[in-house]
C-alpha cells in the first residue's frame, strides 16, 4: 500500500469454499424472492473491477438482482462514505484497507457481519484478524500485501544477495558512490522502519490477553526500538542513502533510482510490480533480509477487504455478496486478473499463484509479519513517529531522544482524542 499503504504490504493466501452453497449461511427461498429486483452498489478499487466481473454476473443471475460496480481509490472510500452514506448515494459493499476498520467502526460506518466460523476459518489468521474489532467481524479479506525486497539482477545476482541487513550495509559501503547505491529503504517512515525496530523488540501497541491492542502501551521508544533506529541511522550518516529519499518525495526518488538502474536493491511492495516491469528492469523479488540477532525483518501486512456499509438498505444481501466475492473460486479469479495475492489459506500453495515470484515473496514475508494495527489510535502514531525518524535520518536528534518525543506526542494525542471512548 504505498502511502496508501498505510492509508497503511500482507499476506499470505486463503479463501472460502468451492461453491456458493459453501460460501455462507444458507439462504431461504423467501430470502431469495425478497431480493428479486433489488440493486446493490459495489465500490471497487481503481482498475480492479475486471477481477470481479464474472463473480458479479454470476451473483446477479443467482439472485435475480442488479449489481452496479463503481471504481474508486480504495484508500479513499471511507472518506467518501462519510458523505455519501447518510445521503443515500453510497455503496452497499465497499473495499478498504484493514487499518481503517477500527476508525470506520467507531464512526458507525460499517455493518457487523454474521458469517459462520467455517467461513472465517478459510482466511489466514492475520487477514481475518484485521477485520475484527472488539471480537466482532466487519469484513472479509480480499487481498493481502507486504513489503518485500526488489533487486536488480543486472547489478547483483540471487546468489550474491546479502542475507542480513548488516551484510547489506557492508555491501552498500563498497558500492555507494553518491550517484549509485547498494540497498535503499524509506527508513524515515514508521511503515518501513518498524521492520527493523520490531526485530529488536520494538512495537506500536502492546496487546491485552484477549489479543486486542492496548493503546496505552506504546513501544516505539523502548530499548529495542531505539537499537533498531540507531542501526538504520548508520545508512544515512555514512552516505549510503541519498538525502533525497528523506521526506514526502522520498518514495519517488527511491523508485526512480531503482528504475534507472542506480540502486541494486530497494524495499518496496507488490504495488510496484507492474511499474518496474514496464520500466524494463530485470528484477527479482524476495522476502526481507534477517537481522544480526537471527530474526527476520518484519513488515506490516496490508489487507484489502470487502465490507458492508452501515447505510445499506439491503444489508443481508450485501453481506451475501461480500461473502461471494471473497470466496475461494472468486479470489483465485481475481488474482488471475489483478495479481493481488488472495487471503485464502487454501490458495497458499496453488500452482497458478505460486508460479509468481511476487506472490511467493509476499507469502513468505507474511510469515514474519503482522497486520497494521486497525484501532483508531493508530492515526496518532504515524505523524509523530515519521517526524522522529526524519530527525534521526538527518542527524538532528539521536534515536532515543527522537523516539521518546514521538511516544510522548502520540500518548498526548491519544488521550486528547480517544479518552472519551
Amino acid at each position: 500500500m504505498k502511502k496508501a499503504k498505510r492509508c497503511s504490504v500482507l499476506m499470505l493466501c486463503a479463501a472460502v469454499s468451492l461453491s456458493l452453497a459453501a460460501c455462507g449461511p444458507k439462504e431461504s427461498s423467501s430470502a431469495k424472492s425478497s431480493s428479486k429486483g433489488s440493486e446493490l452498489v459495489v465500490w471497487e478499487d481503481k482498475e480492479k473491477s475486471i477481477g470481479i466481473k464474472d463473480a458479479v454476473a454470476a451473483f446477479e443471475k443467482e439472485h435475480d438482482v442488479k449489481v452496479k460496480v463503481v471504481e474508486k481509490p480504495y484508500a479513499k472510500q471511507i472518506e467518501d462514505l462519510r458523505m455519501d452514506g447518510p445521503a443515500g448515494t453510497g455503496p452497499d459493499v465497499l473495499t478498504m484497507p484493514g487499518d481503517q476498520i477500527g476508525t470506520a467502526v467507531t464512526e458507525g460506518l460499517l455493518k457487523e457481519l454474521h458469517v459462520k466460523k467455517d467461513v472465517q476459518s478459510l482466511y489466514t489468521d492475520a487477514s481475518i484478524q484485521s477485520q475484527m474489532v472488539d471480537q466482532k467481524l466487519y469484513g472479509l479479506p480480499k487481498a493481502v500485501e507486504t513489503t518485500v525486497l526488489f533487486y536488480n539482477k543486472d547489478l547483483i545476482s540471487e546468489k550474491e544477495l546479502p542475507k542480513t541487513l548488516e551484510e547489506w550495509y557492508d555491501y552498500s559501503k563498497k558500492t555507494a558512490d553518491g550517484s549509485k547505491f547498494g540497498f535503499l529503504a524509506l527508513f524515515d517512515q514508521i511503515y518501513y522502519a518498524e521492520s527493523v525496530m520490531s526485530g529488536y523488540g520494538g512495537y506500536i501497541f502492546g496487546k491485552d490477553k484477549d489479543g486486542s491492542y492496548n493503546p496505552s502501551d506504546i513501544g516505539i521508544n523502548n530499548e529495542g526500538a531505539v537499537k533498531g533506529a540507531a542501526l538504520m541511522q548508520k545508512f544515512y550518516k555514512e552516505g549510503l542513502f541519498p538525502a533525497g529519499i528523506i521526506g514526502e518525495q522520498g518514495i519517488n526518488v527511491l523508485e526512480s533510482l531503482f528504475t534507472e538502474g542506480k540502486a541494486a536493491a530497494i524495499i518496496s511492495g507488490p504495488w510496484n510490480v507492474e511499474a518496474f516491469s514496464k520500466a524494463g528492469i530485470n528484477y527479482g523479488i524476495t522476502k526481507l533480509p534477517k537481522l544480526e540477532n537471527g530474526k527476520n525483518m518484519s513488515s506490516f501486512i496490508g489487507v484489502k477487504s470487502y465490507n458492508v456499509s452501515a447505510f445499506s438498505k439491503n444489508a443481508e444481501l450485501a453481506q451475501e455478496l461480500a461473502v461471494f466475492l471473497a470466496n475461494e473460486k472468486n479470489s483465485k479469479t481475481r488474482y488471475e486478473e489483478t495479481k493481488e495475492v488472495p487471503a485464502v489459506k487454501s490458495l497458499a500453495n496453488d500452482p497458478a499463484i505460486m508460479k509468481s515470484e511476487a506472490a511467493r515473496a509476499v507469502t513468505e514475508q507474511s510469515r514474519f509479519s503482522e497486520p497494521t494495527p486497525n484501532i483508531p489510535e493508530m492515526n496518532e502514531i504515524w505523524t509523530p513517529a515519521d517526524s522522529a525518524l526524519q530527525t534521526v535520518a538527518t542527524g538532528k536528534a539521536d534515536p532515543k531522544q527522537a523516539l521518546d518525543q514521538a511516544a510522548e506526542t502520540a500518548k498526548g494525542q491519544i488521550k486528547a482524542k480517544h479518552s472519551g471512548k
